[in-house]
């Protein structure tokens, strides 16, 4: 990386260019492509941005994308041959590990907290008991009012004595 960084400083110094008219025409601050210069890889986070920023940097001064591209890729694929396999496992595990611990011990705020809705059976239960309850009362009311009422053979005489009197 540090021979495609002199290359790209080389050529920026060529052409003219500052480094802050390159990064006004560019629309990045200065810092990315002074690291981009000195190969100072571990200011980016991430990688592939920094390949779309030296694409685009290359481009700007006038040189061969294709050959920056394949430079690159070459820097790539040495700096990441050199990740042992082991080392790679580790971090996964690690991440993982910290994920496990992050979501055991989220913090939520009482607006976002989910809540699982208790139903309340009670309710329930002393809604169906009444409503039981004047089933059978107007069931007892209604049978009430259609009884016929209880006619003796005293009060049958009297009935017929008193239809003949009127």
């Amino acid at each position: 990386m540090k021979e495609l960084g002199y290359y790209l400083e080389d050529a920026r110094r060529s052409n003219g260019v500052s480094l802050e008219e390159a990064a006004s025409d560019l629309n990045v601050d200065v810092s990315y492509l002074e690291n981009i210069e000195s190969a100072n890889v571990r200011a980016f986070k991430d990688v592939y941005y920094m390949r779309e920023l030296v694409k685009e940097y290359a481009r700007y001064l006038g040189l061969s994308e294709e050959k920056i591209q394949d430079e690159f890729n070459d820097f790539l694929f040495e700096h990441t041959s050199k990740i042992s396999l082991d080392d790679i496992m580790d971090a996964k595990r690690k991440k993982e590990e910290e994920e496990r611990e992050e979501n055991t011990k989220k913090i939520q705020s009482p607006y976002t907290k989910e809540y699982k809705r208790k139903i309340k059976k009670l309710p329930f239960i002393i809604i169906g008991i009444i409503f039981i309850v004047a089933i059978i009362i107007s069931i007892i009311v209604i049978k009430t009012i259609n009884r016929e009422p209880i006619v003796t053979s005293e009060l049958k005489g009297l009935e017929v004595y008193y239809e003949y009197t009127y």
